[in-house]
């Protein structure tokens, strides 16, 4: 029978909890409140400190009402004329529209309004050194998090679409993928250390696309966890018997096709009766998740991994 208690983590995912100024906004609760899109409000945070987000007990990042009201000022900074740097310190400031444009020096705007321009132009022109340079460049001013969701994931997924129409070529693919490939490998370094929950990492027979499990296991473990990473073409008996072993707190496998996890079902089924499982990517279905039992993560690698919380 369901406990009727309900967890720290239920009352979070609901948006808010008790009233007041205390961080109790989730930010897609935040970005209905305000009209502003979840990446525009974590580029305004990340580029200009907009947002002072608190953790909950459960790992998520948690906006107060004195964010949103900064957020609100902001806007209507923006609407006055105000670049986004001098409108992000005028509500720093607590300044209300009416007074005008603030006396402070500006903050220094980005230098290109599309932060994946250079790595993108790099990459399609397989020059390495550039494309390096960009993604350090990217990782100074940027979180991890942001680095990943907002350039290198929507890279990814619009080279994918250009290799599907014959306007990019099987050989720019290998070469992107396998660049990135190499720094996800060196942001992951030592992602299996620490005192955090832990959680297995895999991909099914045939799935050879593991980056975006790459992505989700670097920012999960930015967040506290550690992570067993198996990857690509997992056989699922391997994967049954690692998880006896390890005993994780949270199994994560992940597939680009339905086609590769609908012959596990059996396998999968039983795998959840001995540990907590969650299928992720383009592949998971609910159909496949309801019929094994396993949670469904319907979001992009990083914002899913931000929401995983801890195990209770």
């Amino acid at each position: 029978m369901r406990d009727c208690q309900e967890s720290v983590e239920e009352l979070y995912s609901r948006g808010m909890a008790d009233t007041g100024d205390r961080p109790q906004l989730r930010i897609g609760e935040l970005s209905r409140r305000v009209g502003v899109s979840d990446h525009l409000l974590r580029a305004w945070e990340s580029r200009y400190g907009l947002l002072q987000p608190a953790r909950s007990p459960g790992g998520f990042r948690l906006y107060s009402e004195v964010d949103e009201s900064r957020i609100r000022r902001m806007q209507a900074h923006l609407a006055e004329g105000l670049s986004a740097a001098e409108a992000a310190r005028a509500a720093l400031h607590g300044a209300g529209p009416a007074s005008g444009r603030p006396e402070e020096p500006d903050l220094p705007a980005p230098a290109v309004s599309d932060p994946g321009a250079a790595l993108r132009r790099a990459l399609d022109a397989f020059d390495e050194p550039a494309a390096q340079a960009a993604l350090d460049r990217l990782l100074a001013d940027l979180s991890i998090p942001a680095v990943l969701r907002d350039v290198v994931l929507p890279y990814l997924a619009d080279l994918g679409e250009r290799w599907q129409r014959g306007m990019a070529s099987v050989a720019m693919e290998h070469f992107a993928s396998n660049l990135i490939r190499g720094r996800l490998a060196g942001l992951a370094r030592g992602w299996g250390g620490g005192q955090g929950p832990q959680a297995l990492l895999a991909c099914p027979p045939g799935e050879r696309h593991d980056l975006a499990l790459m992505m989700f296991g670097i920012v999960l473990h930015h967040n506290g966890w550690r992570i067993d990473y198996l990857g690509a073409d997992t056989p699922a008996g391997e994967l049954a018997r690692a998880a006896d072993i390890s005993r994780p707190d949270l199994v994560v496998l992940a597939a680009t096709r339905p086609q590769a996890l609908e012959p596990l079902q059996a396998e999968l089924a039983a795998l959840v009766r001995r540990t907590p499982l969650a299928l992720a990517g383009a592949g998971a279905t609910p159909q496949i998740a309801t019929a094994v039992g396993a949670r469904l993560m319907t979001g992009d690698p990083v914002t899913e991994a931000e929401r995983a919380g801890w195990p209770r």
